[in-house]
């Protein structure tokens, strides 16, 4: 069994005062017993538009956002998991990327956003470059296995089933889930339908008002929320997760044995 903290707050574009939000969120998971921490999609820097000061903002995995970020999963003893935007090559988009770091601050996986998030009136692509489709990268921590996701990806039901299909126990969901009309129910819904439908656990951390819309929470192999915070300000939620929750789930309701279909990527 481990303890896993979904924690939520809003990033704004001062990337040294969001480290100093993860150092604090990092450490009250870890003071109520986290061993994995999860904070939100673009927990680097966020504006107020997806535009050129994302790129502007944006870092190699080993620049100074990360490298801080390792000495707070060093500090605290955790495995931290957080978005950052990173550096491609032109100049002109960059990655929305998810990192995860050991306790000892090692880069133990990564998860590039495959899906861009160009609706809603929103153009995400106009400065993010998509992610490859690859293997889910996953880690393991206590003979429990996460994998990692980010917020569009949500609404693609394949993302979660292949992440589900590389042996994940629980999918770790960064979002900033845009705020509007039914879209915090949309949030609620899609993360207990793949919980459901993989009967894996979610633990899903969203960026807070008035950036995002908050709600994140961890949920249950049989779509149970076990965890869960409003969709306002500086919260951190703990759940515990396990292995032989998601067995005896698929003992109950074998779906993912009883299948037809395999899910084959797209050209």
């Amino acid at each position: 069994m481990v303890q896993v903290a979904v924690a939520q707050f809003a990033p704004a574009q001062d990337k040294a005062e969001n480290l100093r939000s993860v150092g604090r969120l990092a450490a009250r998971a870890a003071a109520l017993g986290a061993r994995v921490v999860l904070l939100p999609e673009y927990t680097m820097f966020t504006a107020s538009r997806t535009d050129g000061r994302y790129v502007e903002a944006a870092e190699p995995l080993d620049g100074p956002f990360v490298a801080a970020a390792a000495d707070t999963a060093r500090r605290e003893g955790v495995h931290l998991v957080l978005g950052v935007n990173e550096e491609t090559a032109g100049g002109t988009h960059f990655s929305n990327t998810l990192v995860a770091l050991s306790p000892r601050g090692e880069r133990v996986a990564l998860y590039r956003k495959i899906h861009l998030y160009d609706a809603f009136g929103v153009r995400e692509s106009d400065v993010v470059a998509p992610g490859p489709v690859e293997e889910p990268e996953t880690f393991a921590v206590e003979g429990v296995t996460f994998g990692l996701q980010t917020c569009y990806d949500l609404r693609f039901p394949e993302v979660t089933r292949r992440i589900a299909d590389a042996g994940a126990h629980v999918v770790l969901l960064a979002a900033q889930w845009v705020p509007g009309p039914l879209k915090e129910e949309h949030w609620r819904t899609l993360a207990r339908a793949r919980a459901v439908e993989n009967t894996v656990y979610v633990a899903a951390a969203g960026q807070s008002a008035p950036t995002g819309a908050g709600n994140s929470m961890v949920v249950d192999p049989m779509g149970t929320p076990i965890a869960a915070l409003g969709e306002q300000g500086f919260e951190v939620a703990v759940a515990e997760v396990s292995a032989s929750r998601v067995d005896e789930v698929r003992t109950t309701n074998p779906a993912l044995a009883m299948r037809r279909f395999v899910v084959v990527p797209r050209d």
